[in-house]
């Protein structure tokens, strides 16, 4: 089974920690816009299971993501699946029209200007995220895709590549509970 170790930090100046990736070596590609769309499970609470299932649109790229509940209070490590999808609009539509025919319900739509950038720290790939999220402000996610006897390597490598670019203390919530954190009770977050 993989998981996705991810790390989050909540940064005042991208343009900073880009330049500190490139020093340690990392090409930072040009930035896309992403485009989630949260779903509301029928039968079970994704609040209380903290879970995730989203549509993602990059460009005419579509994906399906489905996130596991977290395993461990520092992390936001759990298990991700996440297939492609035909590219354009209307697949992007047609998938969202079969996620609500089976019962599923839009939450809320998350937003964000994104950096992508790869460096290699400690043996291991990391992958990094600049992200402008819509109205939240600046984030910087280091990611390692690991299998299960990976993950505390990959938990070690990510604090040292934190403490390396000078990052504050990271933020568990997903941008979608930050968002909801925003215009509804906490409860509300699936």
């Amino acid at each position: 089974m993989r998981f996705e170790v991810e790390q989050k930090f909540p940064v005042a100046d991208l343009g900073e920690i880009e330049q500190r990736l490139i020093e340690l070596g990392a090409t930072i590609e040009p930035p896309v816009v992403q485009v989630d769309l949260y779903f509301a499970h029928p039968a079970r609470d994704f609040a209380q299971t903290d879970e995730a299932l989203r549509l993602r649109r990059v460009g005419k790229q579509n994906f399906i993501t489905y996130k596991g509940s977290k395993i461990d209070a520092t992390t936001k490590t759990r298990r991700e699946i996440e297939l492609p999808l035909a590219p354009g609009e209307e697949a992007a539509a047609q998938w969202g029209e079969l996620l609500e025919a089976l019962g599923f319900k839009p939450v809320v739509e998350v937003r964000k200007t994104r950096w992508s950038a790869n460096l290699a720290w400690q043996g291991q790939e990391v992958q990094v995220a600049l992200d402008k999220v819509e109205p939240l402000g600046s984030f910087v996610e280091l990611e390692i895709d690991a299998d299960e006897a990976e993950v505390n390597t990959a938990k070690k490598c990510l604090a040292s590549l934190a403490a390396e670019l000078g990052l504050g203390p990271g933020e568990r919530r997903s941008y979608l509970e930050l968002l909801l954190g925003k215009t509804r009770p906490p409860s509300a977050v699936g």
